[in-house]
């Protein structure tokens, strides 16, 4: 799951992430609906009414994202691609795809399969709107969820990424030019000028006092713009990683230290003495898991001299490991998805060294110079 998500765990085994920024809308668009929209349209409810009615629709569209974002991911598994993630943002969300789709009709359908469940669900709560009668807080619910969820399946049909007029966008380019790259590049760079057009478009629906939509689209514009940026360096750097493996650039000459070597050992005589970071823990002639910097420090220095790696190590059943045939585009995406700067690499049971950051960085650094993106 992304660092900058919390897990809410699974569905259909696919992993579910809130990011953090949810924590910022959700009281957000609930203070909005309870102050703004509902107070205009239902003069008569009291305040309490709005908050809870307000908050209820937050929730619904909360649920709604989640089942266009599973439109995504139920298309991708018709496809036999696996889901890694799904990621809820306060304006969507994101299905993470192990692989690319094989084919531009793959990408088409799994590109239009979200939008196709919001517009459903815009017309499932537009008849229950229909048919809620003289109950007014139903209707009114309806009514909010009716707007939002044709709204979502009309604006995440925009060319800008993440949204899925970008991954529909892409799919006919590369339909017709039969080069993804070159798709991939279109996408980018129309996804810029989608990003300005929702910028101007949430400044001018704010001037107008349109608070709730005009935030909530500024902040669509602000995400797509650093996104298409993101996507635009991304394919740069999978393009220039193209081609190489994990084998032409892991670090054979590994540290190894026994499981019973104290903490305090392996600062003196591996990181002080010779700048190391990561180190391969072995009980015998068995790898038995990773201990890094980063594992090292949630232990107190006081206990350094007591506390072995064994203590302190990743356990190599949760260590994610690639072999030396794989690909550096995904082994790279598998360190940015685990957060981590290292992986072993492995055959069988038995190491054969250890990718890290830096060794792709000099192989960048080697073919392009010192100006390459940052991994």
């Amino acid at each position: 799951m992304n660092k900058n998500s919390i897990s809410l765990g699974r569905i259909f085994d696919i992993p579910i992430g809130l990011h953090y920024s949810w924590f910022l809308i959700f009281p957000l668009l609930t203070w909005a609906l309870a102050v703004r929209f509902y107070p205009s349209e239902f003069k008569d409810w009291s305040t309490t009414q709005h908050w809870i009615v307000g908050g209820l629709t937050t929730i619904m569209l909360f649920v709604s994202v989640v089942l266009h974002e599973f439109g995504h991911g139920l298309a991708a598994h018709g496809y036999h691609i696996p889901v890694r993630s799904v990621t809820l943002f306060f304006f969507g969300g994101v299905a993470q795809l192990d692989v690319q789709p094989p084919t531009a009709a793959a990408e088409l359908w799994i590109g239009l399969a979200g939008p196709m469940v919001s517009l459903a669900l815009a017309i499932m709560f537009g008849a229950v709107l229909r048919l809620a009668g003289n109950v007014g807080w139903l209707a009114a619910l309806a009514q909010y969820l009716t707007y939002i969820n044709g709204a979502l399946a009309l604006i995440s049909l925009f060319p800008g990424f993440p949204l899925d007029g970008s991954r529909v966008l892409r799919a006919i380019v590369w339909r017709g030019s039969h080069s993804l790259r070159r798709a991939m590049l279109v996408a980018s760079i129309v996804s810029q000028y989608v990003a300005l057009l929702f910028i101007l478009w949430g400044t001018w629906l704010l001037f107008r006092g349109n608070f709730a939509d005009g935030l909530w689209i500024l902040f669509v514009g602000w995400c797509v713009e650093s996104a298409a940026f993101g996507q635009a360096q991304s394919w740069e750097l999978r393009a220039e990683l193209a081609g190489h493996t994990v084998s032409e650039v892991m670090r054979r000459n590994y540290v190894a230290v026994p499981a019973e070597t104290s903490l305090q050992e392996i600062v003196d005589w591996h990181i002080l003495g010779a700048g190391q970071r990561s180190f391969v823990v072995e009980r015998g002639q068995a790898v038995a898991g990773l201990v890094t910097l980063q594992n090292m420090r949630q232990v107190p220095r006081q206990a350094w001299a007591t506390t072995t790696a064994a203590d302190a190590m990743i356990p190599m059943g949760e260590v994610n490991w690639v072999r030396p045939e794989t690909g550096l585009w995904p082994a790279l995406n598998d360190m940015n998805h685990d957060g981590v700067s290292q992986l072993p690499v492995m055959v069988g049971r038995h190491i054969q060294g250890v990718l890290t950051r830096e060794g792709i960085i000099s192989l960048l650094r080697a073919r392009r110079g010192p100006g390459f993106p940052p991994v």
